[in-house]
């Protein structure tokens, strides 16, 4: 049997974040009941063969998926219930907003099976939500934490950004301080990044906007591990930390390379051999699945080097890092290689002991750029 997983994509929100990627749309509730119905037919309809999967984690994800009523959630369940064996699910997570769920909301999550709660804080301080194009305020951002706690929720989230233009390191400090005071569970300490497409992104190139020197990450993120390791916050992969035994196993599947399947616009799913994406549209995905038609857009059945590549690549994202005795043994020739150089032009960033191969916290600094390096 597989481990697997199950993730549900909200494209709905309030706002669109100046730095988010992720296929969301603004202004569209009243689609919401229609949106719902054709999620529970793509559940419904799902020919997947999963009989050597046992799903263990569901994550509804987005988008805002708090901004759907309660009933909305149990129907999506229902659907998932009646489709799946999901008995044996041990973590059931969804992403809120602060300032968008109430105490009310909370427990009636945790009622439906809702285990596990993703806060996306991002920042405490004013200015820097102002920039990032988050609506809630810092109070809101904590009392939504002790809100779930009081809720009955034992296994908390909280996302935040660092290397925020304008942001110094005291700034980040204070933020990091804070949060671990209340004890949350879990959490993720991403970079802010550019990706294309977004309203960052074409900020910094009419340079209206400019970004943190790329000096500071390597720094920050080394100081940033040193303060949660000290709140007891273990680091077990490049941008997550958290308190024992409370990783957060859905992202596992991800870069374990576990099969997991992926439903509403956009979503993604894999089942070990090939991977598939849904239509990037509200509007789309709905006319298909009405029209009784496949919203899949995109599929590719991945290469052995491609599987390789991505071993090595989540692989080395985690503190365990990667047995190379798993991998494929007509492929190491290459590997050894690739190995051999990088390993000399980044002097002690790796670490190989008894197979396992591992990066370093000098090596976690560079991990992107390492290992590209090691691809074959």
């Amino acid at each position: 049997m597989y481990s697997a997983g199950i993730y549900i994509h909200i494209p709905f929100c309030t706002i669109k974040c100046i730095y988010c990627d992720f296929y969301s749309i603004t202004n569209q509730e009243k689609t919401i009941p229609r949106f719902i119905s054709a999620i529970q037919r793509e559940i419904e309809i799902c020919a997947n063969d999963t009989d050597n999967w046992m799903f263990d984690t569901i994550f509804i994800g987005g988008g805002t998926p708090s901004l759907l009523n309660t009933k909305s959630v149990e129907l999506i369940i229902n659907s998932l219930e009646k489709k799946f064996d999901i008995k044996n699910i041990k973590e059931f997570t969804i992403e809120v907003n602060p300032g968008e769920v109430s105490i009310t909301k909370l427990k009636e999550y945790n009622s439906l099976g809702i285990n596990r709660l993703s806060i996306g804080i991002q920042s405490l301080n004013p200015n820097h939500l102002k920039f990032l194009g988050r609506s809630h305020s810092s109070k809101q951002a904590l009392d939504t934490i002790k809100n779930a706690q009081n809720a009955g929720f034992e296994n908390i989230n909280c996302d935040l950004i660092y290397l925020i233009p304008g942001q110094d390191f005291n700034d980040w400090v204070k933020d990091l301080n804070t949060i671990t005071q209340l004890g949350p569970d879990h959490i993720s300490a991403y970079t802010l990044t550019l990706e294309k497409g977004t309203e960052l992104f074409r900020k910094v190139k009419n340079r209206s906007v400019r970004m943190p020197a790329e000096d500071k990450s390597a720094e920050w993120f080394k100081k940033t591990r040193t303060i949660l390791n000290k709140s007891g916050y273990t680091p077990y992969e490049i941008s997550n930390f958290s308190l024992s035994k409370k990783e957060c196993i859905h992202n596992l599947h991800y870069w374990n390379i576990d099969p997991y399947l992926g439903f509403g616009p956009s979503a993604h799913s894999f089942n070990g051999l090939k991977r598939w994406s849904n239509i990037r549209s509200l509007d789309g995905y709905i006319n298909r699945i009405e029209s009784k038609k496949s919203p899949v857009s995109f599929e590719e059945t991945l290469t052995k080097y491609n599987l390789f590549n991505e071993k090595i690549g989540f692989g080395l994202r985690m503190n365990s890092g990667v047995y190379l005795g798993d991998l494929p043994k007509n492929l190491m020739e290459n590997f050894n290689h690739q190995l051999k150089k990088t390993t000399i032009k980044w002097p002690n960033c790796l670490k190989l002991k008894k197979n396992q191969l591992t990066l370093t916290d000098q090596g976690f600094q560079f991990a992107d750029i390492i290992t590209s390096e090691l691809m074959i």
